[in-house]
Order: structure tokens, then C-alpha cells, then sequence
């Protein structure tokens, strides 16, 4: 086939896939049709002109080129393009949006095309981060990570994030595409048509671009072909488009973004795009059959190592377990936003460097990062300081959308990282982590119990956070105590008990001491380690609630979804009282123990709590 029968024959591709598109939004009532036909000649060109490789009887092929829509309102050109490589059925188009498709509005793993769910804008440059550092960096294949991003997202902050250590990485097997087609949701987008403004910045973020027009196949296909050839840096193809090209109603017209045709005005642009090959079908190119080397789990050490009464901090517990576990774990990637001598992480670092990635102050890319590793098969840990996650929450609930296998560690939990002040202080994580369907928020109190729970987490498959604190804390457990997740820990138990305190993590150790003052007066409470916040251990719980007079939860956390929300879930219909001490007014710099007693979570605070609470029920 010569270069001239290539280009109309994907034309004529470029047609059918319009076509689809049209049809499928239309039959929805819903879309954005407009934003999926500025990119089609681009992914035509892409998919069926010969530089993609891709398995489509074998879509989790680890060889195969990983294609992102981060411009995931334009789904109707993902869905189109599979049709018209004969992968999906004009029937399946059909149920575009319906409830119980795959084919959701915006792209899911549902769909067995999608690598990531995305629609979230900003978001799908850091997931090809992650896939091409495990390609170029773990799995040493040479396959290419291409995203389809739209130039409204450009605005994001993640995506300079990305840009950065895409860079910084040499990633020269990640090709982003970005479609400017001028026009956002609600206008014009910040630079327009001025392609020199994204050239001249991702250029200076260390990246070799192309400028192109977006509809010109053989000015695409090209573009493509020199990807090919760049060394040691990402490439990003910068693409002038026109928003709705091929229907003249929606060409470079506002306020058609998420808004489809009518079945009269589907009728006229249908015809308006001319004679259409329904039974046309692209081709897209065979990868090398190339595997990762397995990775076999081995035996490691089983003890922990920690004398009782150790002074250890929990987060460096981290560090350590990530080390010992490791052999068991072939697969663990770790990440740490330039924090890993706080973290701890820098332990495993200095073991195994090559599956050690420095993410540098910047969260956002990191998590996403993260997210592309776990799609192509690693088992990511992620850590920072627990405040700082707030910055990476939608990256951090997009996740759960794509099935994701991440375990985060945030360390300086709560008022008692000190003198710091209040900017550091993780006082939100848990209400974060815990709205996250599903997901495992785990909240160690020893050094023991860290490492117990590191492990745990690992054989979990699923988002599991793991909380920590800034100061050393004496070891409370035994090597031979189990610790899983939904479970706890009865540390003081008796007959005579009149209450009973739930607690984790530093506050663990007031309750403990208040039990010791109380005990001396003739006063005995149960004791709970809630290491395992969610899922919590209801049956413990509920049978605490059972044999004492009230329920006091204590936590270094603010009460907004926190430890005592949590036990008041499980209580709520046993009727027993629950009184939640956390942390109620703005914290301030100061010693450990002042912050402790200034939010009234300190021993002496629970003392005083119980006293009140059995004078007032019985």
C-alpha cells in the first residue's frame, strides 16, 4: 500500500470513527461528542497507522503500548476506535452510558481497553508516568505509553508534575498528545490557538516537541514516526484541532461541549460526513511477544526484632518492614515524596534502589504515578507526610475507579508531631482514607505492630492506608501477636470493668496510663488498640458495649470522621453511650505533651472524661 492509499484509507477510517461517535452520543442523549471528533484523526492516525502496537485478543499483554484518555470526556473515540478495529460491536456502542455497560461516560477498567479509569482532568499524564517507568525502568520492555490529553487540563497543576519527573526520568517511551482545540467547557481555553505557549513550556520542562496540524494525516503519521527517534526525553505532540471537525453545526462552536446532536441534526451530519465503509476495519500492528522476568516470592525473616519497651517510632518501623518483607514481595515499588529520612523509606532505598523511585514535593503525580505502576502489575507503597495527601485526594479516590493495589503510608499524624505546628499535622487523614470505599486505613501503636501491619497490607490487594506518628513510642507487643485487618487489641480486661476507652496510635498510650491511675482508686476500664479503623472490629466493640456502662473513644485526629465516628457506626443501635475526645480546637506549635493536654486527649484529660461520665451514668 503506497503512503497515499494509507492516508484515505484511514480517512475513510477517521469516517467510520466519526460516525460511531455521532451515533453513540446521539442514541445516549448525553456526551461530548464535540470534543471526540477534534481528536479522531489524531487517534486514527495513531492506532491503525502503523506505529501502535497492540494485542487486542490479549489487552493485559505486558508488551503492548498502553494508550490513556485524559482527556476522558472524549470516551466516544476510545469506544470507536476498538469498534473499528472490530473489537467492540455496533451493538455495544448502542449501550453507551446505559447502566450496567462498560462503556461508561468516562473511561473505567470496566471497559478491558481502559488501563485507568480517567475523566478527572490533570490526571492521566501521571498514571503514563508510572507505566513508563515500569517499562523502562522495572520491566525493561519496550513498549510506548501514549495519553490523549485535552489543552483545557494543560491549566492543572498535576500536569507540570508529571512533566517534571517525566523528564527528570528520561522517559523517552512516553508520548503525550495534546489536542488544543481551542475551546474549553465554558469558553476559550487560556492560551487558544497559541501552540508556541505549550511548545515553549514543555520545552523548558526537558520535553522534545512537535507542532502539528491535528487533522493532516500525513502530518500525523510523521509526527508519530519521529517519536520513535527521540532519546532521553519525553515527547509531546502538540496538535491544532478544530472541536467538532467533520460536522459543521459543531466546528469551533461554543457551548456544544457535553452536548449532543438531536436525531434530525444526527441525520444531517451523518450525511454531511459522507459515504461510510460500516464494515471497514483498521489494523493495528502485533507487539514483540516480550515478558517481564517473574518474580518469585522467597522466604525472609520472620521476627521483627524489637525488644519490649524499645523506644521505636512507628514510622520507622515502616522502613524496616518494607526491607524485611521485601523477598516475600518481589513486585513492591516504593515512592516517597522527598521525605524518606522522615519516612524511613530511605532504608529500602538503600537496599534495593533499583525499585525505589524519589517522587520529590509533589503528591499529586505521585499518587498518580503510583496508580500506573499498580496497573501494570507492581505493588506500590507510597509515602509522605499524612497532611500532605489532602493535596493528591482526587487522585487518591480516582484509584479506587481503577481497581488499584496501593498502600499509602502518611507519617507526623496528629498534634503530636510537636513544635512543627499546625501545617504538618495530619489531623484530616483518616475521615480522607476512610470515605474511600473499600479501602483498609490501619493505625499502629508499636513498632511491633507496624511491621505486623506493613505485612498485612501487602497481602491485601486493594488501597490500605497506614498512619504513623513523628515520636518513638515503647514497644507494647510480642513478635508471636497477630494483628490482621478488622481486627483489635483487648489490653486491659476485666469483670469489674465500668467502661471502656477505644483508642489508637499515640493516644493508646494515655489511655493506658489513665488506666493505671484509675486502677489505683478501684476503677478498672477495658482497654481497645483499634489499630484497625476500617474495617473496624465490630464484634469487639459491640461486645465492650455490652459489658460496660459507656464507650469513650480517644484519638489524635479531628472528630470529623475519625475513630470515634467510626465506633459510634458500629454502636448505634445498641444504645450505649459513646463520647468521643479528639482534637477540637486549632493546634499550635509546642511540645508533644502541652499539644496533648491543650485538646484535652492527653491521660490526665481521660481521667477526668471517666469521672464525669460515671457520674453522670450511674
Amino acid at each position: 500500500m503506497s503512503n497515499q492509499e494509507k492516508i484515505a484509507h484511514l480517512e475513510q477510517i477517521a469516517r467510520l470513527v466519526r460516525s460511531h461517535i455521532l451515533t453513540s452520543t446521539t442514541r445516549a442523549g448525553s456526551g461530548h461528542p464535540s470534543s471526540a471528533l477534534s481528536a479522531t484523526d489524531l487517534m486514527t492516525g495513531l492506532v491503525f497507522g502503523g506505529t501502535f502496537r497492540f494485542n487486542s485478543e490479549e489487552p493485559r499483554h505486558p508488551n503492548n503500548d498502553r494508550l490513556i484518555f485524559s482527556k476522558g470526556h472524549a470516551s466516544p473515540l476510545l469506544y470507536a476506535l476498538w469498534a473499528a478495529a472490530g473489537a467492540v460491536s455496533e451493538a455495544d456502542l448502542e449501550t453507551y452510558r446505559q447502566f450496567g455497560s462498560p462503556l461508561e461516560g468516562h473511561p473505567t477498567v470496566r471497559f478491558k481497553f481502559s488501563d485507568a479509569a480517567t475523566g478527572s482532568l490533570g490526571q492521566g499524564l501521571s498514571i503514563g508516568v508510572g507505566m513508563a517507568i515500569n517499562a523502562r525502568y522495572i520491566d525493561h520492555l519496550p513498549y510506548t505509553t501514549y495519553v490523549l490529553i485535552g489543552d483545557s487540563e494543560m491549566a492543572e497543576g498535576s500536569q507540570w508534575e508529571a512533566a517534571q519527573l517525566a523528564a527528570h526520568y528520561k522517559l523517552d517511551n512516553l508520548v503525550g498528545v495534546l489536542d488544543v482545540n481551542r475551546l474549553g467547557q465554558a469558553g476559550e481555553t487560556m492560551h487558544g490557538y497559541n501552540l508556541n505557549a505549550y511548545a515553549n513550556r514543555m520545552a523548558a520542562f526537558g520535553w522534545e516537541t512537535i507542532q502539528i496540524d491535528g487533522h493532516a494525516l500525513a502530518d500525523i503519521l510523521k509526527a508519530f514516526e519521529q517519536t520513535e527517534e527521540v532519546r532521553e526525553r519525553p515527547v509531546m505532540i502538540i496538535a491544532k484541532t478544530i472541536k467538532g471537525k467533520g460536522v459543521s453545526l459543531l466546528e469551533n462552536k461554543e457551548d456544544w461541549h457535553g452536548r449532543t446532536l438531536d436525531e434530525e441534526q444526527l441525520a444531517r451530519a451523518l450525511e454531511e460526513l459522507g459515504n461510510v465503509d460500516r464494515s471497514l476495519r483498521g489494523h493495528i500492528g502485533m507487539p514483540q511477544d516480550l515478558r517481564a522476568r517473574i518474580l518469585f516470592p522467597r522466604d525472609y525473616e520472620t521476627a521483627t526484632g524489637y525488644a519490649s519497651e524499645e523506644n521505636v517510632p512507628t514510622r520507622k518501623a515502616y522502613g524496616n518492614a518494607l526491607k524485611r518483607i521485601y523477598p516475600a514481595y518481589p513486585q513492591m515499588v516504593v515512592l516517597d515524596g522527598e521525605v524518606s529520612n522522615s519516612t524511613y523509606t530511605n532504608i529500602f532505598k538503600d537496599f534495593c534502589s533499583e525499585r525505589f523511585f524519589e517522587m520529590f514535593l509533589a503528591e499529586q503525580n505521585m499518587v498518580g504515578t503510583a496508580l500506573g505502576l499498580s496497573q501494570r502489575g507492581q505493588l506500590p507503597f507510597v509515602s509522605t507526610f499524612g497532611a500532605f495527601f489532602s493535596r493528591a485526594f482526587d487522585q487518591i479516590r480516582m484509584s479506587q475507579y481503577s481497581n488499584a493495589n496501593i498502600k499509602f503510608m502518611g507519617s507526623h499524624a496528629g498534634v503530636a508531631i510537636g513544635p512543627d505546628g499546625p501545617s504538618q499535622m495530619a489531623l484530616e487523614d483518616i475521615a480522607l482514607f476512610r470515605s474511600i470505599p473499600d479501602s483498609v486505613v490501619l493505625y499502629p501503636a508499636d513498632a511491633v505492630a507496624t511491621e505486623r501491619l506493613v505485612e498485612a497490607a501487602a497481602k491485601h490487594h486493594g488501597m490500605v492506608y497506614i498512619r504513623a506518628a513523628r515520636g518513638a513510642t515503647p514497644v507494647l507487643y510480642d513478635d508471636d501477636d497477630t494483628f490482621v485487618i478488622g481486627g483489635s487489641r483487648v489490653l486491659c480486661n476485666t469483670k469489674a470493668d465500668v467502661a471502656t476507652i477505644v483508642a489508637a496510635g499515640v493516644t493508646l498510650y494515655e489511655a493506658l496510663s489513665a488506666y493505671e491511675t484509675l486502677k489505683n482508686d478501684g476503677i478498672y476500664l477495658r482497654v481497645i488498640d483499634l489499630y484497625s479503623v476500617q474495617p473496624p472490629d465490630t464484634q469487639t466493640l459491640r461486645l465492650a458495649a455490652e459489658q460496660t456502662r459507656f464507650i469513650i473513644t480517644v484519638e489524635d485526629h479531628y472528630p470529623a470522621g475519625g475513630i470515634g465516628e467510626t465506633v459510634q457506626s458500629v454502636l448505634s443501635e445498641m444504645g450505649v453511650p459513646v463520647y468521643s475526645m479528639a482534637v477540637r480546637k486549632r493546634p499550635m506549635s509546642g511540645k508533644p505533651e502541652e499539644l496533648l493536654a491543650y485538646e484535652e486527649i492527653s491521660r490526665t484529660a481521660i481521667v477526668q472524661k471517666v469521672l464525669q461520665c460515671l457520674e453522670k451514668n450511674g
